[in-house]
């Protein structure tokens, strides 16, 4: 079986220097390596394929059989790491807790969580009916089912 710790230092070494960073890596029992990577503009292929033969050259194909996928995060798919969180903020995002979806501008994060503008109906003073605001509000990553970037088409 393939060391992970062998494939986690080769992508330490590829991704040292580069604004590029580490969305997952994950190697199957029958030796499937699935390498994925992200960076704030986007994932170009010749780097993922500069990656993956990067992480070949640490290993021996003679030694043991493997195959290995080295891919972007994807748009749209929901944040594995806090990076991608990061990366986002004054983005439209959507985020899932306790069975709500929440669609608004990713404010900030922190330790702990992360911050969206999100609409909500408020009470003012003087009005009979809730009015509609944008207010921030604070989401804690345990809580959370997923975050992911939304795609505005106009």
């Amino acid at each position: 079986m393939i060391d992970k710790n062998v494939v986690q230092k080769a992508v330490e070494e590829w991704l040292e220097g580069k604004e590029y960073f580490l969305v997952d890596l994950s190697i199957s029992s029958d030796d499937r390596i699935v390498v994925v990577i992200d960076h704030a503009d986007g994932v170009w292929i010749e780097d993922c394929a500069d990656l993956s033969r990067h992480i070949e050259s640490r290993l021996d194909r003679d030694a043991e059989d493997y195959e290995l996928e080295v891919g972007s995060a994807g748009l749209g798919q929901p944040f594995r790491v806090r990076r991608q969180y990061e990366i986002h903020v004054g983005k439209l995002v959507e985020t899932q807790t306790d069975g709500k979806k929440y669609r608004g501008i990713l404010l900030s994060v922190e330790d702990d969580g992360f911050t969206m503008s999100v609409e909500q109906k408020v009470k003012e003073e003087g009005r009979k009916r809730p009015v509609t605001r944008e207010v921030a509000q604070h989401f804690a990553f345990a809580d959370v089912a997923y975050t992911k970037y939304l795609i505005k088409i106009k």
